[in-house]
């Protein structure tokens, strides 16, 4: 069957935030909240030509799509 959680062991509770539709949990105890940092510096990837230019190429690698 399944164990039965110990009554006297910290919890996570629910925190309300104000002015926002979701609610967050308190950390866990014994972790560490803070999120991992990524690599300080992002190295760029290099272009490689696929073929001709065309007349609207330049402007369309400068274009962000709307999702991002």
């Amino acid at each position: 069957m399944a164990e039965q959680p110990d009554s006297d062991a910290p919890r996570q509770r629910v925190v309300r935030v104000p002015g926002s539709r979701r609610a967050r949990l308190t950390p866990v105890p014994g972790t560490d909240p803070d999120p991992e940092s990524g690599p300080a510096v992002v190295e760029k990837k290099a272009r490689v030509a696929r073929g001709p230019k065309g007349p609207n190429d330049d402007q369309l690698i400068q274009d962000i799509p709307p999702h991002y």
